[in-house]
């Protein structure tokens, strides 16, 4: 007996430093594949990060697996508009807000921006009255609404209740401050910067994550006691005074991607939450809400009868009548008051439609491409001073934009790096974009109008001609703050298209169930709000496309 245990743990000791041996002849940390060079030696040469894991969940976050899908397959259209076909598209994994952002999510925003940027203050009164929401949205001449034009958006009885009266600029300024905020506590987690630096900040100290990837001595200011002040980079300074690692790099693999607006296409594939379907490999079953069946009323024994969103329900019926049967609310309705999807989203269908990141074309092009779908793209690059550093907004460089409605928003906040577009040197000879703007492509440009020749193409094109001859508004204001409107008077406008008008998806509390369908699709001006539409925001994953440890299921 004793003989026979002496054996196996002797084969035991052999497989596992056989093993041991395989593991390290293919292991990063020690040598380079490519050269044979050391990696992370103390005595130079490549540094990698050995210890780097994938990528984290961040706060709020759902992880949303990629994969194919019929995208724009609507099951009625009784409007007739036909403006959504089915095209197959495939979806790299991302990652989605758990519910649409709410009242208290963007009273935190609000708050931070009143304390670092005081609107008592002329030079900063601008940017805190931007993002504030239009708490008017809900005013009707025939309805007496005060109680949530007072209340809504403050009162913690509303806490819970998604944020409305947003715009879609002020939803994409939102989601840029929430991975800042994001990344500056990562980083005095793992004690890089300061302890309690992100409370100790100005106006034009603030701390930015792209600024801190491109140009970090320029964080905070400028302000090496708190960008260097944690334990992790006082100990490393110690060490070596002009070590490489004092400061995080995208390499490291520590910091998150950005939050943002998710694209039409990744919103609609995360509200169907078509994973139940991965046992049999199909993409193409037919689904009409987020939920399973073709019904809006719930088929499960203890609430049977009961609405499984919140939508209107008929004329002059919002909520149904009270008790059983009614879907609980008759304006917006708490989060998470319903069941999630199979992705484990909430009100991916009623409660608020949901702006996304998506420039509105009638028709989405589905012969060009069918991966990652997205119109919109407007590439831009650092802006580089003669000293050849990034540009980095000052508190006295605050560029402001006047929209179409007269609101004036801040084009950039003091701490980010000024963004200019592309131009040749980035564009020269390349195959997959030739310009900065990206929006019209195929659908809007020249090229795509019916007045479009091949000869002349110089020629600049008359704008009663363009593609889409939507009405060209234009405000502006003098040194004293009056604004100038000058409305389009012209008779001869066809639509209300143009490339400020972005698409929003899922059904409202104002709509009637045949907008719950994931794949309508409806679109309003990206600087104007109303009463039912909110957001989302949404987060690219980096490396592979299954969390890790998973398994395909016939193993």
């Amino acid at each position: 007996m004793r003989k026979t245990l002496v054996l196996q743990l002797l084969i035991a000791i052999v497989a596992t430093a056989f093993l041991s041996s395989c593991n390290k002849s293919r292991d990063y940390k020690d040598s380079s594949r490519a050269t044979g060079w050391k990696m992370n030696s103390k005595d130079g040469g490549f540094q990698y990060n050995p210890k780097a894991k994938e990528q984290e969940t961040g706060p709020g976050l759902v992880f949303i697996e990629g994969g194919t899908f019929t995208k724009g397959k609507v099951q009625d259209d009784p409007m007739h508009d036909w403006n959504n076909s089915p095209t197959q598209q495939h979806v790299q994994s991302f990652y989605m807000d758990e519910t649409e952002v709410t009242n208290l999510m963007y009273l935190e925003y609000l708050d931070w921006l009143k304390s670092v940027f005081p609107p008592s203050d002329e030079n900063f009164r601008r940017i805190y009255e931007g993002a504030l929401p239009d708490t008017l949205v809900w005013r009707n001449r025939l309805g007496y609404n005060e109680v949530m034009t007072n209340n809504y958006l403050r009162h913690p009885a509303y806490a819970d209740y998604p944020v409305v009266g947003v715009s879609w600029i002020q939803a994409v300024e939102f989601s840029n401050w929430r991975t800042d905020r994001v990344n500056e506590l990562i980083l005095e987690q793992e004690g890089y910067t300061a302890r309690n630096a992100r409370f100790d900040v100005k106006a034009g100290e603030t701390f930015n994550t792209e600024t801190y990837l491109n140009a970090p001595t320029l964080t905070y200011g400028g302000k090496d006691s708190l960008t260097r002040g944690g334990k992790k980079s006082e100990g490393l300074l110690r060490k070596n005074e002009d070590s490489t690692g004092l400061f995080v790099q995208r390499k490291d693999g520590l910091l998150m991607p950005s939050y943002r607006l998710p694209t039409e296409t990744e919103w609609e594939y995360a509200a169907l939450g078509l994973i139940e379907l991965r046992n049999y490999n199909v993409y193409r079953g037919r689904k009409k809400y987020p939920w399973d069946g073709q019904y809006t009323r719930s088929g499960n024994r203890r609430s049977r009868g009961d609405q499984l969103a919140n939508f209107k329900q008929g004329d002059g019926d919002y909520g149904g009548i009270a008790g059983w049967s009614d879907d609980g609310a008759d304006i917006t309705a708490e989060v998470k008051s319903y069941e999630p999807n199979d992705y484990g989203l909430y009100d991916m269908a009623g409660n608020v439609a949901e702006w996304v990141a998506d420039v509105y074309r009638p028709i989405v092009d589905d012969e060009f491409n069918d991966f990652n779908y997205y119109r919109g793209n407007v590439y831009t690059k650092n802006a580089i001073d003669k000293n050849g550093k990034v540009r980095v907004i000052t508190a006295d460089s605050i560029v402001y934009d006047t929209l179409s409605n007269g609101k004036i928003i801040a084009r950039n906040l003091p701490g980010e790096i000024l963004q200019v577009p592309v131009d040749e040197k980035e564009t020269y000879l390349r195959t997959q974009f030739s310009e900065s703007d990206n929006r019209d492509y195929r659908d809007g440009d020249k090229r795509s109008s019916r007045y479009f020749q091949t000869f002349g193409e110089d020629e600049e094109i008359d704008e009663s001609k363009r593609m889409y001859n939507s009405p060209k508004h234009r405000v502006a204001s003098d040194s004293t703050g009056t604004l100038d409107r000058q409305f389009d008077q012209s008779s001869n406008r066809t639509t209300l298209v143009n490339n400020e008008v972005r698409v929003y998806k899922g059904g409202s509390w104002r709509d009637r169930d045949y907008w719950l369908d994931p794949a309508q699709r409806r679109y309003f001006p990206q600087d104007m709000a109303t009463d039912y539409i909110g957001f989302r925001c949404a987060m690219s994953r980096v490396g592979s496309k299954s969390k890790e440890g998973k398994r395909p299921r016939n193993k």
